[in-house]
């Protein structure tokens, strides 16, 4: 009895470490996540191979190492020469099957440039500037041009930039209307390669595109190209491209609304030099409009006192020379919502900058205001020695003078009914809180400049590391700039080399085959520190040769 007993104990046993072991190989699982794949398609074979000489095929099939997917596949793949019948692209399992659908001529390379067009399914890896070449003789062109693009105005190299190839007889009928056959794309570095070229003479162009077809059609598009043709012999290296946004030749509008508090918006597609605007139509009104125009010339504000009319005719000038002149409905009981709205020179920490006025600016165009019913507390106390008066040029803004302290808080009240607006309507109660910043978080700079020629112009313009332009000093001789209360931190200097003397960078431009202005960056970063009065010394180098 005593042996069935031991072993049914067995079997017990056995059977539960059997169980323990099925149930731990049933719940192993693999590793979860792993590194991500930052690898694109991988060519394995070409058939025929990549520069196949005597080539007479009809179909090409590029097998890859992974699935992948094709994207704009018309815009981004070319083939140079162009053949009349577009080759048909399909995808085959791992492998990309190209099937030519027009002869080919004699004694010709051949090069078909996928752009951007392939990219693995999973993570889209792009596989960038990728070419396959075949030659129908006994030679393969082998030809290259190389060089890099830059931003004009920042100095950076510029990557994802298109650069493009054309012959001097397809430049005057292609560019500007057609993809080019021959291209590439900027690695990060904006450095570019184009090879497999055949001698020629080339006008070499760069684009870069928010939306890319590769055709230069759009204003905000930055556009660089040589100023001389390439006579290709041999191959060619540093090339160097500027990209520059052109100046539009034709006033046009961008956008012309109604807003909903019932003043009309215009933004225009090119910065203006003394724009101004008059109404014309109904007849009377023009006198009673408050235009504002931003600073930068290009978009423009008006508002209109009475909104007693169904259309509304508006001219726009430009030094007093017409440019354009466009019409406005809306209903002539239309109502609008007006909400009067205040904003301040005051820092994103609500600080105001020491030794400076408070700026008040209003949403709308400001008719009067009461003085009795604006309060200001220097922390919980009443303060009466303040002045606010309206700029006399804008009514939208107002200035409040008065002796600031930096040990203090401010707290700036309007209360109901304080300002006015010019359609009659009155604020809300407003309260704005502050404080004075520490004149030690502000310094002043010095930029000793040496200009390289006392016969031309110079703009020294200061950015912030940014690349936003605070204040810009026309030069024509060694001096001094000084930049007083400018807060700590990091700044550029970029020089224009004002060649028309007319104060202002001026853009190139494409049909006149005209180059921008030449632009110079100091590579040197200029810190301010606290309470550091700091001299620089700026030494301007002789303009470069325009490429």
């Amino acid at each position: 009895m005593s042996n069935k007993r031991a072993l049914f104990l067995v079997a017990i046993f056995s059977l539960f470490s059997l169980t323990l072991v099925i149930y731990g190989c049933a719940n192993r699982q693999l590793p979860q996540g792993g590194p991500r794949d930052h690898d694109p398609p991988k060519l394995l074979k070409a058939t025929p191979p990549n520069e196949t000489r005597h080539f007479n095929a009809k179909v090409i099939q590029l097998d890859f190492d992974e699935f992948f997917k094709l994207s704009n596949t018309y815009t981004e793949i070319t083939m140079s020469p162009t053949p009349t019948k577009t080759p048909d692209y399909k995808i085959k399992g791992k492998s990309l099957v190209i099937t030519l659908k027009d002869s080919l001529e004699k004694n010709t390379t051949y090069v078909i440039n996928f752009g951007k067009a392939i990219a693995d399914v999973n993570e889209s890896n792009v596989l960038k500037n990728f070419t396959y070449v075949f030659s129908t003789g006994a030679h393969i062109d082998s030809l290259s041009i190389s060089g890099k693009v830059i931003n004009t105005l920042t100095g950076d190299r510029e990557k994802e930039a298109t650069v493009m190839l054309f012959t001097l007889k397809q430049d005057s009928t292609n560019f500007g209307k057609k993809r080019p056959s021959i291209f590439t794309t900027t690695d990060t570095a904006g450095n570019f390669a184009l090879h497999n070229l055949h001698p020629d003479d080339y006008k070499i162009y760069a684009l870069k595109e928010k939306t890319v077809n590769k055709i230069y059609d759009k204003d905000d598009e930055l556009i660089a190209f040589t100023t001389h043709n390439v006579h290709l012999t041999r191959d060619t290296e540093n090339v160097e491209l500027r990209l520059f946004k052109q100046t539009p030749t034709k006033f046009r509008l961008v956008d012309r609304r109604f807003d909903l508090d019932g003043k009309m918006f215009f933004s225009f597609n090119k910065q203006l030099d003394n724009p101004s605007i008059k109404i014309t139509y109904p007849p009377n009104l023009d006198q009673q409009k408050i235009v504002d125009i931003s600073k930068t010339n290009d978009t423009a504000m008006v508002f209109m006192r009475s909104m007693d009319f169904d259309s509304i005719r508006v001219a726009f000038f430009d030094n007093n020379k017409p440019l354009d002149t466009i019409y406005l409905r809306k209903g002539k009981k239309e109502s609008f919502t007006r909400n009067l709205s205040f904003s301040y020179n005051i820092s994103g920490d609500n600080k105001l900058r020491p030794n400076t006025d408070l700026i008040i600016k209003a949403n709308l165009p400001i008719e009067n205001f009461d003085a009795s019913l604006i309060n200001l507390k220097e922390d919980s106390t009443d303060v009466t020695n303040f002045t606010v008066e309206k700029d006399t040029a804008n009514p939208r803004l107002l200035k409040l003078k008065y002796r600031w302290h930096q040990v203090n808080n401010y707290t700036l009240i309007f209360n109901a009914d304080a300002f006015t607006d010019i359609y009659g309507d009155r604020n809300r109660r407003v309260t704005k809180r502050f404080n004075v910043d520490k004149p030690e978080n502000y310094s002043l700079l010095t930029l000793t400049v040496t200009v390289p020629d006392t016969g031309k112009s110079y703009i020294v313009e200061l950015l912030t590391d940014r690349d936003i332009k605070l204040r810009s000093d026309v030069i024509h001789k060694n001096t001094s700039v000084v930049y007083k209360n400018y807060i700590n931190g990091k700044y550029k200097v970029r020089v224009v080399y004002d060649d028309n003397n007319n104060g202002k960078w001026d853009s190139g431009n494409v049909k006149l085959k005209k180059q921008p202005e030449n632009i110079w960056i100091n590579p040197t970063i200029i810190t301010l520190r606290p309470n550091w009065d700091q001299v620089t010394p700026l030494a301007i180098p002789r303009e470069p040769i325009t490429p």
